[in-house]
């Protein structure tokens, strides 16, 4: 596979303007000429090795972050927005789209704010008993969608929360477990703590300061509720600073948000990040032994192993998706450039799907998408007991992976012939945006290509795409 040049024209500026530098300035300290400096700001020139060195070390920068995932998420949503039949004209191209993500980020953020508008009037129209007369009918995205976006464009890591649950782990009394300093904690702050044979999971009454949690639960699922709860009653300051930034157009998505952030606060505590860095390397990312190591579960290991995206100290970049037996995606985040569908499912031949068929087991995949690109796959199903004979069992599929040249890092890789271009699967991110022409699994017509039908001919599909 070909070396994908390195263009980083707005992280560039965007350190010349904290460093409050001239280009002129900039372009001496890099050791670079002037218009060459201008060249890669506008990225009309890659970044070059004595460029991405000398920030290194003039600046003490993390070059890690000249390639961050945001370029990638822009592209993807917007090859997904363009492929709407209400843009008639051909779509850009791939390259026209990898240069407005690079070039102006701003303005490609404000069309995807604006087709999810439009998407949200046509689904109103569509179902007028629910537009007519409604005095809240604006222009905004739902606040699921609008909490979603704001994990998504923070590459799902939030530094000051995950530096916050660190330091409330690492000072925790010698020998002490994490629930037991979290009890300790809460009941410093006089919480009263018990357990019911309740199905609901966690409940907290505020003015009796009494916190009960379902026995029903697994352990790995009460200690996390401790967690949560502390963080709700220990962190609000900082959960409503976090939430100030982001600005959410609506009570109801920030109130979402605060939940997901207390939630990112127990994960973080439960595996505070340089411990779980460690022993993620150390064990070769297995998920069951971490799982054993922290008290976690395998669904909590996953989600914890894509968020270690910290400057300075990254981890893999992995993604990791959560999808229920309908395909229907109800956890994402991706650190890779493998981005998933903002609508409808996910591509049928990735192995998330068939983890349902083989309970228990991981299944592994060598995987290549349509831009060439490739990656090592994980799957495995996940079973949420209601801890009783008459309450109902949730079953999902968690995927984790990366690309594969940091597969040699994962235990699952292991005798996996990574080297033959003819082991990876085929698979693509939706079927209305997929470039495949001769799929066999495709659902829908790809969007943005002319069809062609033969009524004396039938292959795999009743169609074929130019």
């Amino acid at each position: 596979m070909a070396v994908q040049k390195l263009y980083a024209g707005a992280k560039l500026r965007e350190l010349r303007a904290r460093l409050g530098l001239t280009q002129k300035a900039f372009a001496e300290k890099l050791g670079v000429s002037l218009p060459y400096l201008n060249q890669m700001e506008n990225n009309n020139r890659p970044v070059s090795t004595s460029v991405v060195l000398s920030l290194a070390q003039e600046f003490g920068y993390d070059v890690t972050e000249l390639q961050s995932g945001d370029e990638a998420r822009l592209v993807g949503d917007m090859r997904e927005a363009l492929a709407d039949p209400v843009f008639t004209a051909a779509p850009p191209s791939l390259a026209d789209l990898r240069l407005a993500a690079a070039n102006a980020p701003a303005l490609a953020r404000a069309f995807l704010d604006l087709h999810a508008a439009y998407r949200q009037t046509h689904e109103r129209l569509a179902s007028l008993d629910e537009a007519l007369g409604r005095e809240d009918a604006r222009l905004q995205p739902s606040p699921w969608e609008e909490v979603r976006d704001f994990f998504h464009y923070c590459d799902n890591y939030i530094d000051a929360v995950d530096r916050a649950a660190e330091r409330f782990a690492t000072q925790s009394a010698a020998g002490a477990t994490i629930r037991d300093a979290a009890i300790s904690e809460l009941r410093t702050r006089k919480v009263s703590i018990s357990f019911t044979d309740s199905p609901v999971v966690r409940h907290y009454d505020p003015d009796t300061r009494q916190l009960q949690l379902s026995r029903r639960a697994t352990e790995a699922t009460r200690t996390f509720q401790l967690l949560l709860q502390l963080a709700l009653l220990t962190q609000d300051q900082l959960l409503e600073a976090t939430l100030d930034l982001a600005r959410f157009q609506s009570p109801e998505a920030r109130a979402i948000a605060k939940v997901g952030l207390a939630n990112y606060y127990a994960g973080a505590v439960l595996m505070p990040y340089g411990r779980f860095l460690s022993a993620a390397r150390e064990t070769r990312h297995d998920l069951e032994r971490l799982a054993d190591r922290f008290g976690a579960s395998l669904e909590q290991v996953a989600h914890r192993l894509s968020t270690l995206q910290r400057p300075g100290a990254k981890g893999i970049p992995f993604f990791f998706v959560r999808v229920d037996p309908a395909g229907t995606i109800t956890k994402r985040h991706s650190a890779t450039h493998l981005q998933f569908a903002r609508y409808g499912g996910a591509c049928p031949l990735w192995n998330v799907h068939r983890a349902f068929e083989t309970p228990g087991r991981f299944l592994r995949q060598l995987a290549e998408t349509p831009d060439g690109m490739r990656y090592f796959c994980l799957a495995r199903d996940v079973t949420k007991s209601g801890g009783a004979f008459d309450a109902p069992t949730r079953r999902y599929a968690i995927g984790l992976g990366c690309e594969v040249k940091h597969a040699p890092a994962l235990v699952y890789a292991d005798h996996m012939d990574i080297d033959t271009p003819e082991a990876f699967e085929p698979i693509g991110i939706s079927c209305r945006i997929c470039e495949r022409k001769d799929c066999h699994q495709r659902a829908v017509p790809p969007l943005e290509r002319r069809l062609r039908v033969d009524p004396d001919h039938r292959g795999v599909l009743p169609y074929s795409v130019d």
